[in-house]
């Protein structure tokens, strides 16, 4: 294996984290995390956090909105954003020699948005307008549910767009409330994989982030979340049968994470030779897309299967997606099979990292939760260290029939 190249650190006086890695590409790839996502929000606010990640880019105290949208894209760049359950990325690509530019715009709009009224109200329709294009899609729509009814009564549970009510409803002094409250100064990371030399990276940043004062953010995850497990389906008059079967999984911090993201992978992961694409589109053409996901947030986690079925054969799906589940409960893997899937998994996260963009994001990420950055090496050595005995029991303990929530739609 190449040797990974080296991660460099900072930390700025104010509590913001730098993440870089020198590459030797034209595109210089950069972002700001935050952490900040739709659970830090309850009742009427529900649906702010992307709101704002929307309206950041709607006008400061030195550019109206179209020089915010202009100042990347016009030299070629890409300017975007997302919003997680839990935190806030923007983030762009450029050529080097135009680096500089995205991280004064990214302070600019972090640390000067005005946030003024008429924009915000034209910003309301398009967010309306991408609740209902959600709405629309079933493949995307049934994970939100599923986490609804999953996590009942807690901030995790709802939508990350919001409702059309709440959104309907905010005001700029309610989103400027959230804003000054939420996106501090020690929930931020600066993330940068591009050809730059470290002390000017520094300098750079020094100029652009260092002199905005130290802030601390009023947000609270203490409640803890609870998973409910349910079996509900869904009239929705789809040409498909849409299935989601899940259940609890490790948080981002559990000793069993890798240990588990390396299960999932192996059941669903991208590879066509998972063993749900063998067993259910491969073997029975069930489906034409079957996959398993793994979210880790801070205090719990999540895994589903999804299946995208044709209609009438939701019982026939779910029970070899249980039996695939019950067989990594009750059968050890062999030495091969273990080997197989290390090989797999570590290969994916090669491939990943040799993309910069992916890169950029993951190292962001990493930096803000870990306070550190795992190289390749240290990544493929957990996995390598992990054991069939350590598979086996964690299906055993999550992977219980009593335990598992399914949603259907059809």
């Amino acid at each position: 294996m190449t040797p990974s190249p080296t991660y460099q650190y900072h930390q700025f006086a104010n509590g913001i984290r730098l993440i870089f890695r020198r590459t030797h590409s034209a595109v210089a790839y950069s972002g700001v995390y935050i952490n900040i996502g739709s659970r830090d929000e309850q009742g009427p606010t529900e649906g702010i956090a992307h709101f704002i990640e929307h309206s950041l880019f709607k006008g400061t105290t030195h550019r109206r909105a179209y020089h915010v949208l202009s100042r990347i894209d016009g030299v070629g760049g890409e300017l975007n954003a997302f919003t997680t359950k839990e935190e806030t990325c923007i983030y762009a690509s450029s050529l080097n020699e135009h680096l500089d530019r995205c991280l004064e715009l990214f302070s600019d709009v972090l640390f000067c948005s005005t946030f003024p009224d008429h924009e915000l109200e034209k910003e309301k329709d398009v967010v309306l307008d991408e609740i209902d294009s959600y709405r629309d899609s079933p493949s995307e729509l049934i994970y939100d549910q599923f986490e609804e009814l999953a996590f009942e009564g807690h901030p995790l549970a709802h939508n990350i767009l919001g409702t059309k009510t709440t959104v309907r409803h905010f005001t700029a002094d309610a989103v400027r409330r959230f804003f000054n409250s939420r996106y501090t100064t020690d929930r931020m990371v600066v993330s940068v994989v591009a050809d730059i030399e470290w002390p000017r990276l520094v300098r750079l940043c020094e100029r652009h982030f260092a002199d905005h004062p130290l802030r601390t953010s009023e947000a609270d995850r203490s409640a803890q979340p609870h998973f409910k497990p349910f079996c509900r389906t869904v009239g929705r008059r789809t040409h498909q049968l849409h299935a989601l079967v899940g259940c609890q999984a490790p948080h981002i911090f559990s000793p069993d994470r890798t240990a588990f993201t390396l299960m999932s992978n192996l059941l669903g992961g991208p590879a066509m030779n998972s063993r749900l694409g063998l067993a259910l589109r491969e073997r029975h053409a069930y489906c034409y897309t079957v996959e398993s996901q793994y979210v880790p947030f801070s205090d719990t986690g999540l895994f589903y299967v999804y299946a995208g079925l044709e209609s009438g054969y939701g019982q026939q799906a779910t029970e070899l997606i249980m039996n695939e589940l019950t067989t990594l409960a009750t059968t050890p893997l062999s030495d091969r099979q273990l080997r197989a899937a290390k090989r797999q998994l570590i290969g994916q996260m090669a491939v990943g990292q040799d993309q910069g963009m992916n890169e950029m994001q993951s190292i962001g990420k990493a930096r803000l939760n870990y306070d550190r950055v795992d190289t390749l090496e240290e990544m493929a050595r957990d996995v390598e260290a992990v054991s069939a005995t350590q598979i086996q029991e964690l299906a055993k303990h999550l992977f219980v029939p009593d335990a598992m929530a399914a949603l259907y739609y059809k």
